[in-house]
């Protein structure tokens, strides 16, 4: 990876769980100018359908048609996150290499425990990384502190603390999401499983759902642990 600095680093335990998320999100600050990063943590090796190549030229497609200007892979063992201790530390690298002022992580509550797991492990690293005397792997690396962090759901539907209003960018998504056809595609070859069964439905659902809770037809939502300080309330 380059020494760019980034506006926002979104995390996911595997490729697509950032598109599921938060796509939407990703289109609209893209599209405003800021600078987006994806970090997968896993190959997804393990999922039902695809290969680890294929599943990799998926992630760069969507990457491309979400015009982030980073996508990385760490390529740590899928379903081995949580006890996987080790990855802190490469987290904290990417963390003040590319100094995000925003992160992105899953939010914990999930049927997927990588996904839970990814949250718990760069929570840490973003404390970590503001520790001037935390494992300084060069001379050139510096502390850096994340002004805020955020969670997206992948699985579920809890209740949103923001919404982010992505109704000019609901095709966006989708065409992000099909970007891999190995995952949400059901073809002859394929096992059957629930994100080829109405999946991109469920999250286009969910999308609505979230935008009616503001009066706009589309929104992504997210959870907040920290509290947010803003100059005004007008």
């Amino acid at each position: 990876m380059s020494t760019d600095h980034l506006d926002i680093l979104c995390f996911g335990a595997h490729p697509d769980d950032v598109e599921i998320g938060m796509a939407g999100t990703i289109l609209k600050h893209v599209a405003e100018g800021y600078k987006v990063g994806i970090c997968d943590l896993t190959m997804a090796e393990l999922s039902s359908n695809g290969t680890v190549t294929k599943r990799q030229e998926e992630a760069q497609e969507a990457a491309n048609r979400l015009g982030v200007v980073k996508r990385v892979n760490l390529g740590f063992p899928d379903r081995g996150l949580a006890s996987n201790r080790d990855a802190i530390a490469y987290i904290v690298r990417i963390i003040r290499e590319h100094k995000p002022r925003i992160v992105f992580l899953p939010f914990e509550e999930d049927r997927h425990p990588d996904h839970g797991a990814v949250t718990h492990l760069v929570e840490e690293a973003i404390f970590n990384a503001g520790i001037q005397k935390y494992q300084m792997s060069t001379e050139e690396e510096e502390a850096h502190r994340v002004q805020q962090t955020y969670y997206y759901f992948i699985n579920g539907i809890q209740k949103p603390d923001i919404l982010v209003d992505i109704t000019k960018h609901v095709e966006g998504k989708k065409s992000a999401l099909l970007a891999y056809e190995s995952q949400f595609l059901l073809e002859l070859e394929s096992t059957a499983t629930r994100l080829n069964d109405g999946f991109i439905e469920f999250i286009e659902g969910r999308d609505r759902v979230f935008g009616k809770m503001k009066n706009v037809p589309f929104a992504e939502g997210f959870v907040v642990k920290e509290p947010l300080l803003i100059s005004t309330l007008l």
